[in-house]
């Protein structure tokens, strides 16, 4: 596991150091760096659970408010979102955005059930 960690704290600080020419780069910045901190940590055996529910909780409600733009995409018959870099049109930035928030979620996830894993373990 922690080859595996240590690949995804790379993928996110890869994730973070291309954000620089999106709209709002600052928050999309952060949440990566934060991703690649939890998984960097988690190689060592480091879980710190309750920074983990708060970042899964600021993402499940982040990517909340993207759920009726990710739903107007797919109404639309789900149009090309990477035929461009530069995002043409709002439905293209936010279904990206959409699918970036899913990412981190899924890999908080992990950490979090590998958190639970480690605490049983300890026990």
């Amino acid at each position: 596991m922690k080859i595996f960690n240590l690949i995804l704290c790379a993928l996110f600080i890869l994730f973070a150091a291309v954000q620089y020419n999106d709209p709002d780069p600052m928050y999309w910045m952060l949440l990566y760096l934060y991703v690649a901190a939890m998984c960097g940590l988690a190689a060592f055996g480091k879980y710190y659970r309750p920074v983990l529910l708060g970042g899964l909780l600021i993402c499940v409600i982040w990517v909340g408010t993207l759920v009726p733009d990710f739903i107007n995409w797919v109404k639309m018959g789900t149009p090309n979102i990477a035929e461009h870099m530069k995002a043409d049109t709002p439905y293209v930035e936010l279904t990206r955005e959409f699918f970036g928030l899913l990412i981190c979620i899924l890999a908080l996830v992990f950490l979090w059930r590998r958190s639970r894993k480690a605490t049983i373990a300890d026990q």
